[in-house]
């Protein structure tokens, strides 16, 4: 709940998304009936319904929630979240070995059901950490850890247990070439990704090569190849329309396509991932970086209404992406989704001649711990390029560009 409004989250959103595109309760009704391949009850019990929905008087059942986040273009997850499962990811409580006794295994490459439970363990241990660990740190452990793992390879093991440690040591690479990249390393960015794409090949793990794909979408669009991009995505969409993978190729394809000018294209992509992410269940973990949550969704789409222009639908996006990002105490669990969020309140000021405010909110997006600097160099040089269109002379503009120029520099 929000602190001046009692209703639920949700029935706050379904008001918010439908002044976002100017509808009536009417109007919503019938994008409700639009995006539905079942037989709906007459346009009066909706609305009667819709009305009792966004008073926050009833919760929409397991039947029509889906249908509204579809009127909404999202993911039902996204509208109506579930509670987050706890997680136990303790080391000694899961395999009742401390971290020395694992690592003195390792070295003496007893692989046992105990030592993969560790390994697994760490593994996902450090994905989680990718949004908020300091990237050099977390660079020089995951970097050991890949070293420890792919040792393993040389000993004595059985089938299962060696494709085991090929997965493994693929999800790793995959983790430390994705710091690489934050770090503004892009050879050595680039090398590892294509040992985890190597690894996840030899190991028969679509996943593992899906997202090594992912990755080589997201290193060309921040390098101005849309059109790379979109190939690379496309070219590995097949075998991942089940996974999370297969979401976040999507919106690699639909932000390449924004960039084009071809909103058919985007909304065909956008339309594709959110597909997939319904037909997916919940995950079970959803700090590791390689987990898609339904909540991502409205962050693919912020960047998509705001490249094309779609103001108020990027503007509602970004506010949400914000508070989906942001614990209960106020501390921050996407500072990276929440610079970009930043980054679109700005262009959207600038639009509406609110250079204050632009400059606020770009300067705002800078300030987070954790970055990745291509992305976030990236949204903001298509940000300055919008400020400097309207306010070339401004010494605020200048102040943002300031900014910038320190953000490159670093």
């Amino acid at each position: 709940m929000t602190a001046t409004d009692d209703r639920p989250v949700w029935a706050v959103r379904m008001r918010s998304e439908r002044d976002a595109r100017g509808w009536s309760q009417a109007d919503a009704v019938r994008a409700m009936r639009a995006k539905s391949s079942h037989n709906l009850p007459t346009d009066s019990t909706l609305l009667r319904n819709w009305r009792r929905w966004e008073s926050g008087e009833s919760r929409p059942d397991e039947f029509y929630a889906p249908i509204i986040a579809a009127a909404f273009d999202t993911v039902t997850a996204a509208f109506f979240p579930k509670a987050r499962p706890n997680r136990d990811d303790e080391l000694l409580s899961a395999t009742g070995m401390d971290t020395l006794e694992f690592i003195g295994r390792l070295r003496m490459s007893d692989v046992n059901s105990a030592t993969l439970d560790a390994v697994r363990i760490t593994a996902e241990r450090l994905c989680c950490e990718y949004a908020y660990a300091d990237p050099h740190d977390l660079h020089a452990e995951g970097t050991a850890w890949l070293r420890r793992i792919t040792s393993l390879l040389d000993g004595r093991l059985t089938l299962s247990q060696h494709r085991e440690i090929l997965v493994l040591a693929g999800w790793v690479a995959l983790l430390v070439g994705c710091v690489d990249y934050d770090l503004g390393r892009r050879a050595g960015a680039e090398a590892t990704r294509r040992a985890a794409d190597s690894l996840g090949r030899e190991a028969g793990n679509v996943e593992i090569v899906g997202w090594a794909a992912e990755m080589s979408a997201w290193f060309a669009l921040t390098q101005g190849n849309f059109r790379g991009a979109i190939d690379v995505s496309e070219k590995a969409m097949a075998g991942t329309t089940s996974m999370g993978v297969g979401v976040q190729l999507a919106a690699q394809r639909a932000k390449g396509w924004a960039r084009l000018g071809d909103r058919r294209a985007v909304q065909t992509a956008l339309d594709d991932g959110r597909s997939i992410l319904a037909r997916m269940g919940h995950p079970a973990n959803l700090e590791n970086h390689f987990v898609v949550d339904a909540t991502k969704f409205d962050f693919y789409a912020m960047d998509c209404c705001r490249v094309a222009g779609q103001d108020r639908l990027a503007e509602r996006y970004a506010q949400q992406v914000i508070r989906d990002s942001t614990r209960p105490d106020g501390s921050v669990r996407n500072p990276m989704r929440v610079s970009e969020a930043r980054l679109t309140l700005a262009v959207v000021a600038v639009r509406d001649r609110d250079l204050e405010r632009a400059v606020e909110e770009g300067v705002a997006a800078f300030t987070a711990g954790r970055r990745s600097l291509p992305s976030l160099a990236w949204i903001a040089g298509e940000a300055a390029r919008e400020i400097i269109e309207r306010y070339p002379g401004d010494p605020r503009t200048q102040s943002f560009l300031d900014q910038l120029r320190s953000l490159n520099a670093g």
